[in-house]
């Protein structure tokens, strides 16, 4: 890698970092803290590449790529933004940045851009032989800022990405997913983020089947965006009504009034087509490009901070202001929200009312969580004499399990099968929770993890919180104990044992 590379970062450790691998690479690095100072380098015509973070102490990283590409038109620009939103991924592309990477992004595959971006750079020429400079883009359109389209997890980074590139390009968009992801909020940020915001915004669902409110529809959306609400609910008459409209559209005088067509579906629209239930010439008529949504349980590292920004959420809009504890915040994260985003509002909205303090505690959503099942689900559970713990695994109370092998002592067969088999129910009915599609990966880990921390507190209550009677009933070495309660956060309180 052959190239001057120059950096901007408030992050002393980021500079750091980024100054030692290119180095190694065979780069040149100036870096900096200072956005005015990058703009001094860049003035004096030094750099192949630009690296920069997008809030700094003086400006905006993003704000400052049109007066890059003024003074060095072909200079690329790497935006690197521990704002992992889909506005920022938007503005990115809207200013021409080379790429756009969310913090903390992986090391070698930042490299791998900058190395693309030196080998594809414009070396500066004469000034007197530049040609001008591209206008700068348009100022940053105006957005909802409680827009909950955040995440840091690849799936939404490239979520993210595709939706910058093809924000306002004339096509179709088909945006697929599982119930309760969030489908809707990403068609209306298409709407609201694109040069068509100024005019409507209309959706159209199977409850508006006939062709006079469909004819409102498309009246209405002209210019803007129709967004069309799971078309293979429709029948087939209004199915093809919608081709009839599609086609008067695309050949007809008022082709540049045609407004954006979107539509949601679940998360295989090609398996409706199969099935029948969505005609094949109405889905390519509607699949110029294809978004899928990913559920929650394929973004787990992004529950947490999308819990804290639908908590905040909620408190703009009138209801307590309230902040996940760290044990709270483990147990959601384990939590495998089969209603997906639109569960994790309830549940956030729910807590921010009945939460006792400003802190939301374990014990308050494991509460939550419990109450949330159905009431099939709960009447399932053994009987209420048996002893019982709230799962974040599989969201749902169940006993202790019992080990394989003989019966736990102080238990007959029966007993010790009925314990077996409440637990295999409740595994068995978290994998049907994730339909044709697997548990994410480290199952085997979070179980563990749920039987464990219960039959420790168990343990250390029955032994008044002496470690080293606990160690010897569970059989275990007192400093493995020990690690265990420190891994699980587990508060030890010793006390005498009344008898």
């Amino acid at each position: 890698m052959d190239g001057t590379v120059l950096i901007a970062d408030d992050d002393r450790t980021i500079r750091t970092v980024l100054t030692q691998a290119l180095t190694r690479a065979g780069c040149r690095v100036h870096a900096t803290g200072s956005l005015n100072q990058l703009s001094r380098w860049v003035d004096e015509g030094r750099g192949d590449l630009v690296i920069t973070d997008v809030m700094m102490p003086d400006g905006n990283g993003i704000d400052m790529i049109p007066a890059i590409r003024k003074a060095r038109p072909g200079l690329p620009v790497i935006v690197i933004s521990a704002q992992n939103t889909i506005v920022t991924a938007i503005r990115a592309t809207e200013a021409e940045a080379f790429d756009y990477l969310p913090k903390p992004f992986d090391l070698p595959d930042l490299m791998a851009r900058a190395g693309q971006a030196l080998s594809r750079r414009v070396r500066r020429a004469d000034p007197a032989a530049q040609s001008p400079a591209a206008p700068p883009p348009e100022a940053e359109p105006a957005t909802d800022p409680t827009l909950p389209l955040i995440g840091h997890a690849p799936a939404m980074q490239n979520l993210f990405r595709m939706v910058a590139r093809v924000l306002n390009a004339d096509l179709p968009v088909v945006i697929a997913g599982e119930a309760g992801v969030g489908k809707t909020v990403v068609a209306r940020s298409f709407h609201d983020l694109s040069d068509r915001r100024e005019a409507g915004f209309v959706v159209l669902t199977s409850a508006d089947p006939s062709e006079e409110a469909i004819q409102r529809a498309a009246e209405r959306a002209l210019g803007g965006t129709l967004l069309i609400e799971d078309p293979a609910g429709f029948d087939s008459a209004a199915q093809a009504r919608l081709i009839g409209m599609i086609e008067a559209w695309e050949s007809g005088p008022g082709r540049n009034q045609m407004p954006r067509l979107i539509s949601t579906t679940g998360p295989d629209p090609q398996a409706e087509v199969a099935a029948g239930r969505l005609r094949a010439d109405l889905y390519y008529r509607l699949a110029g490009v294809t978004i899928t949504v990913p559920p929650l349980r394929a973004r787990v590292d992004d529950i947490p901070p999308l819990a804290r920004h639908l908590l905040a959420r909620a408190a703009t809009q009138g209801l307590p202001a309230r902040r996940l504890s760290d044990a709270a915040t483990a147990v959601i994260r384990a939590h495998p929200f089969p209603g997906n985003v639109r569960e994790l509002e309830n549940m956030m909205r729910r807590l921010a009312l009945i939460a006792a303090g400003a802190e939301i505690s374990e014990a308050e959503l494991r509460q939550t969580l419990q109450d949330s099942q159905p009431v099939m689900a709960q009447a399932a559970a053994p009987a209420p004499s048996a002893p019982r713990a709230m799962s974040p695994a599989t969201g749902m109370a169940a006993p202790a399990p019992a080990l394989s092998g003989p019966p736990l002592a102080g238990l007959g067969e029966s007993a010790n099968m009925r314990l077996a088999q409440s637990v295999e129910m409740h595994l068995q009915r978290y994998f049907d929770l994730h339909g044709d599609q697997l548990p994410p990966p480290g199952l085997y880990d979070r179980i563990l993890r749920e039987i464990e921390k219960p039959l420790l507190e168990i343990a250390l209550d029955a032994t008044g919180g002496n470690q080293l009677r606990c160690a010897d009933l569970l059989g275990i070495n007192r400093n493995t104990l020990r690690k265990k309660l420190t891994d699980l956060n587990i508060e030890v309180t010793r006390r005498r044992k009344l008898m």
